[in-house]
């Protein structure tokens, strides 16, 4: 039996990462932790100016490379466009992280479609299309003793009842979280390896308009809304960064299809 260090076991060091939605919240804590871990990463979103702002401030802060690649995936054009960008600047992809997503609050009698279909594009269409897109380049990455990885977000919203009336981000979370099961079963002969993470409460963007921060996630009081959850207080970037590397490293290698939740014991409790 091999045996590994700690650095081995838990290492990122030279893989080729994807980070949709990386230009803040989730996705930027994810991409941070994969860059000051060794790794090249791209990160995605739909706002080119952000995006680009983001990965300049993450590889000044972190050092090492990041790199924007600005893309709507609430289209399969957008999904296919990213795909075939990435594909000229890179021969293989080690780690796909799919977690690009959209919100939508309105009282059940108010819902309107248009915040049906952008969740659902988003969230669902658009993880499953970018995967599909990217086949090739993770592909090339795979090999038995180093598998390549899928790492999809959903949420505790797709567990459990949600406390906001978003209900198209609940059930989109759900699909994402049955997706990755069935991407999982067919994948894993192919050495690519796709799992999950379920966040609960985080410092973001989405969760402070949810909150009543509007969206300010500097002027949120985060104390305040962590003396609700069980380990009293809200995630912090280490929590998701680390679930995350956990599952793209050697560590990882035997979890197929899983949903992880990380969440402070909000489903537990």
């Amino acid at each position: 039996m091999t045996e590994l260090s700690i650095e081995e076991l838990f290492s990122v060091a030279g893989r080729t990462v994807l980070v949709t939605g990386g230009s803040r919240g989730i996705g930027e804590m994810i991409a941070a932790g994969f860059l000051a871990n060794g790794a090249k990463v791209y990160i995605s979103s739909r706002k080119a100016e952000v995006c680009d702002a983001t990965a300049e401030r993450l590889a000044a802060t972190h050092g090492g490379t990041c790199v924007s690649l600005p893309a709507d995936l609430a289209s399969t054009a957008g999904a296919e466009g990213l795909a075939q960008e990435l594909a000229g600047r890179e021969q293989r992809l080690d780690v796909l992280v799919n977690n690009a997503g959209a919100s939508w609050g309105a009282q059940l009698g108010e819902f309107p479609e248009s915040g049906w279909d952008k969740v659902m594009d988003t969230n669902v269409k658009g993880v499953f299309f970018l995967t599909q897109a990217l086949l090739g380049l993770l592909q090339a990455a795979a090999a038995p003793e180093s598998p390549a990885r899928v790492i999809n977000i959903g949420s505790i919203d797709g567990i459990r009842t949600s406390r906001f009336e978003n209900w198209s981000y609940g059930a989109s979370k759900a699909a994402v979280h049955m997706l990755t099961r069935q991407l999982a079963a067919t994948l894993v002969g192919r050495d690519i390896l796709v799992n999950a993470i379920a966040p609960g409460p985080f410092p973001t963007w989405m969760l402070s308009t949810g909150v009543g921060g509007g969206g300010d996630v500097e002027g949120t009081d985060w104390e305040l809304v962590g003396q609700s959850n069980p380990r009293g207080r809200v995630g912090r970037p280490s929590d998701i960064a680390g679930t995350a590397l956990f599952l793209a490293s050697p560590a990882g290698a035997f979890i197929v299809g899983q949903t992880i939740v990380c969440d402070g014991g909000v489903v537990a409790v």
